[in-house]
C-alpha cells in the first residue's frame, strides 16, 4: 500500500471530517455495571487455582454435577453452537436486575446445578452480545481508510512472520496507518515492541516513522537484527531484480526487427509493463540461497515479502496494473542503460526520446538515493521500562505529534500506554490491544513487583468506587481461547493434573502449604508421573530421598480416575473466561470516556480470534487541533 498521496486528493486532517460512531459514556458505564453483577456471583469459579483442585476439594465445593454432565455440555461441537446463535435482544441491564440467569447456582449449596444455563449467561454477556465494539472494516471506512490509493503490491507478512503475527501486523498496521492518515501524523510510538515486527512493517509498508520500545535489550538488539538483514534482503532482490529485467529486455531486444518513432514508443510501454509483470511474478520466487534468516520466532528464509513495496519506497512510485497509471521514469530507473539504447538506437528517430528518457532515468536514481537515505532512519528501536510516569522526551529526542501504538502488551504496559496518552500532548491518537491480564497489577493483591503507585486494574471511576476486585486467578481465565478450544484445541489437561496431585504430596507428605519456589516447565521435560514428581522436588528444595517412587505413584493412581473432573472445571473457566476480558476492556473503555480531552474512544475488533484470541483493541482520539503533515498537503 503506498503511503504517498497526490495533492488534489489529499485527505483533510482529522479535525475536519467526522469521527466514526461511538456509544455515549453512559451507555459503556451501564454495561460495565450488567458485567460487573454477573461476575460478582460467578467469579468464584475462576478465583480458585487448579493447584488447589485435590487439596481442597473444589468439585465437590462447587459443583453439584457430574464431570461427564459438563464435559458433554461443553463440547467442542456444543460450543461451536453456542457461538453461532445470534446474539440475545433482551437489555442487559434488565436481565442483570432479574433472577433469569440465578437458576444457575443452588440456592442453599452455592454449587453449580445448570450448566447450559451458565453456559448461555456467559454468553448473554460477552463482547458480541454487548453492542460496544464495531468491526475493522467499519473504523477503516469512518477513517476514509480504503479510499486511499492502495499499489497493486505490498509487503507480504506471512513471509517473514509466523501466520499468528502475520494476521496481527497486518490488519493492525492498517489500522494505525488509516490513523496516521486520518490526522496526518509522520510519527508512531510502538511500545513493548518485541521483536520488531509491527514496527519494521510500519515502516517499510506504510514509510512511517516509528521507535519501537521495548524494556528488553535483547529485543532491541533482535529487532535491530532483523531490521538490519532485512533491508539487506531487500537490497539483494533489487540486485537480482535487475539482472533479471536486463537479460529479459536484451533477449527482446536481439529479437524485434527496426521500428519506426511511433512504434518505438509503443515498445517502450510494452518494457514497462514487462518490467511491472516482471516485479510482480519475482514477489512470489524464493530469497537467493545467499540469504539465510533465522526461523520460527524471526524471519524465515523465504522473505520474498520484501520485494516490489520496498522498491516503492524506494522509487516513489505506485505500481499499477493500468498502463496509463504506470509512471515510466520509475521503470526505466531500473532498466540499465543498454537496455534502452539498444532498443531505440537503430534509428535515428527514437535518439530524442531515448535520450529523454535517459535524463528521466537519471532523476529518478537521484531521487531512490534520497529515499534511500531518509528510510534507513524510519524505524528506530530503543530500550526503556516504560510506566505511567514515563517521560517520552527523554526516550524519543525528537519527538512529535504521534500515534501510540501496542500489540499485545503485557500486563501493566497496556493501561500504562493508555495513560501516557490521556497525559502527553504529543499523543495524539493510541491503538492498544493488550494481553497477560494475569500480570496486571490490581489493589488487595501482595504482588512485591507493584512498585508504582498505579495499578493496572481497575482503571475506571466506577470500579474503583465499587470497590471492585477480580484477583490473578480470574484474570488468568481471562487470557483463555475459547474460540480455540471449541475449534478441537486441547486444553494441558494431563500437565495441570500433574501440578495438583504434585501439591497433594507436597502438603500430606512433606507438610509444606506454601512454597516461594517456582517448579517452572518441568512437565514438558518429563517422561512420566514419577519423573515428574521427582524433578519438581528438586525445584521446590525437598528431600527427595524420603519418599519411594510405589508411594509417589500410589498417589497417582489414587487420583487418576478424577482427572476429568479437572478437566471440567476448567472448561468452566474457559466459558467463563471470556466475560471477565469484557470486564477489563470495558474498564479501560470507561476510563477514556471519563477524560475531557478525547474527542472518539471505542472498541475495535482487529483480529480472528481463532487466530489471535487477544482480538481487541482500544483507539481513541484526542480533541486538538493538528498541524497538516507535509506527506499530505491539502491543496
Amino acid at each position: 500500500m503506498s503511503r504517498r498521496v497526490r495533492e488534489d486528493s489529499a485527505p483533510v486532517p482529522g479535525p475536519n471530517r467526522p469521527l466514526p460512531p461511538e456509544l455515549p459514556a453512559e451507555t459503556v458505564v451501564a454495561r460495565l455495571r450488567a458485567v460487573a453483577r454477573f461476575l460478582g456471583r460467578m467469579l468464584s469459579l475462576c478465583r480458585a487455582h487448579t493447584v488447589d483442585f485435590y487439596t481442597r476439594g473444589l468439585w465437590e465445593k462447587m459443583v453439584a454435577l457430574p464431570p461427564e454432565a459438563v464435559l458433554e455440555a461443553l463440547s467442542g461441537e456444543r460450543l461451536q453452537q453456542l457461538l453461532e446463535e445470534p446474539p440475545l435482544q433482551r437489555p442487559l441491564e434488565e436481565a442483570a436486575d432479574s433472577c433469569e440467569f440465578y437458576n444457575i447456582f443452588c440456592e442453599n449449596s452455592q454449587r453449580l446445578i445448570n450448566v447450559q444455563a451458565f453456559a448461555l449467561a456467559a454468553k448473554y454477556y460477552s463482547m458480541p452480545n454487548l453492542g460496544v465494539c464495531i468491526s475493522l472494516e467499519q473504523m477503516l471506512e469512518a477513517l476514509e481508510r480504503t479510499q486511499q490509493p492502495r499499489s497493486e503490491v505490498e509487503i507480504k507478512t506471512d513471509d517473514f512472520m509466523n501466520n499468528k503475527k502475520s494476521h496481527e501486523v497486518q490488519l493492525m498496521s492498517e489500522l494505525v496507518d488509516g490513523i496516521a492518515k486520518y490526522y496526518g501524523l509522520n510519527q508512531v510510538i510502538d511500545l513493548g515492541s518485541g521483536k520488531g515486527y509491527l514496527s519494521s512493517f510500519l515502516s517499510l509498508q506504510y514509510n512511517l516513522k516509528v521507535y519501537g520500545i521495548d524494556s528488553s535489550n535483547t529485543n532491541t538488539h533482535g529487532a535491530n537484527e532483523r531490521n538490519r538483514k532485512l533491508k539487506k534482503h531487500w537490497k539483494a532482490y533489487q540486485r537480482r531484480g535487475r539482472a533479471n529485467v536486463r537479460e529479459q529486455v536484451l533477449e527482446e531486444a536481439n529479437e524485434r526487427p527496426q521500428q519506426d518513432k511511433g512504434k518505438c514508443k509503443a515498445n517502450i510501454s510494452e518494457k514497462l509493463l514487462s518490467t511491472n509483470n516482471s516485479l510482480q511474478s519475482q514477489a512470489q520466487v524464493a530469497a537467493p540461497d545467499s540469504i539465510l534468516f533465522e526461523t520460527a520466532d524471526v524471519f524465515t528464509d523465504s522473505d520474498k515479502c520484501i520485494t516490489n513495496k520496498q522498491y516503492e519506497l524506494h522509487s516513489g512510485a505506485q505500481l499499477q496494473p493500468e498502463e496509463s497509471n504506470i509512471p515510466e521514469n520509475v521503470f526505466l530507473s531500473i532498466l540499465p542503460a543498454d537496455a534502452v539504447e539498444t532498443d531505440c538506437s537503430t534509428r535515428s528517430n527514437c535518439r530524442e526520446l531515448c535520450e529523454e528518457e535517459k535524463e528521466r532515468r537519471k532523476m529518478a536514481s537521484l531521487k531512490e538515493k534520497a529515499s534511500r537515505s531518509k528510510e534507513a532512519n524510519l524505524y528506530s528501536p530503543l530500550t526503556s521500562y516504560v510506566t505511567a510516569e514515563t517521560e517520552l522526551r527523554d526516550i524519543v529526542e525528537d519527538l512529535e505529534d504521534c500515534v501510540m501504538v501496542g500489540l499485545h502488551t503485557c500486563g501493566d504496559l497496556a493501561p500504562s500506554t493508555l495513560r501516557l496518552f490521556t497525559a502527553k500532548p504529543e499523543i495524539k491518537a493510541v491503538c492498544s490491544v493488550g494481553c497477560c491480564y494475569h500480570l496486571l497489577s490490581e489493589e488487595h493483591e501482595t504482588q512485591e513487583d507493584v512498585l508504582h503507585g498505579t495499578l493496572g486494574f481497575p482503571m475506571s471511576r466506577y470500579l474503583k468506587e465499587e470497590g471492585w476486585f477480580c484477583g490473578r486467578n480470574a484474570r488468568m481465565a481471562a487470557c483463555l481461547a475459547l474460540e480455540r478450544v471449541a475449534v478441537g484445541q486441547v486444553l494441558p489437561t494431563e500437565s495441570l493434573f500433574y501440578r495438583a496431585v504434585l501439591q497433594v504430596i507436597v502438603e500430606e507428605f512433606y507438610g509444606v502449604k506454601r512454597s516461594d519456589r517456582n517448579i517452572g516447565k518441568v512437565y514438558s521435560k518429563s517422561s512420566s508421573f514419577l519423573d515428574y514428581a521427582r524433578k519438581a522436588f528438586k525445584k521446590l528444595e525437598l528431600d527427595e530421598s524420603e519418599i519411594s517412587d510405589s508411594l509417589i505413584m500410589e498417589y497417582f493412581e489414587k487420583y487418576k480416575h478424577r482427572m476429568n473432573e479437572l478437566e471440567a472445571f476448567n472448561m468452566l473457566k474457559v466459558v467463563l473466561g471470556p466475560c471477565i476480558e469484557v470486564l477489563i476492556l470495558l474498564d479501560r473503555l470507561c476510563y477514556l470516556k471519563e477524560q475531557d480531552n478525547i474527542a472518539w474512544s471505542g472498541l475495535v475488533k482487529l483480529f480472528d480470534p481463532i487466530k489471535s484470541p487477544r482480538c481487541y483493541a482500544v483507539v481513541a482520539l484526542k480533541k486538538q487541533t493538528f498541524t497538516c503533515n507535509p506527506r499530505f498537503p491539502v491543496s
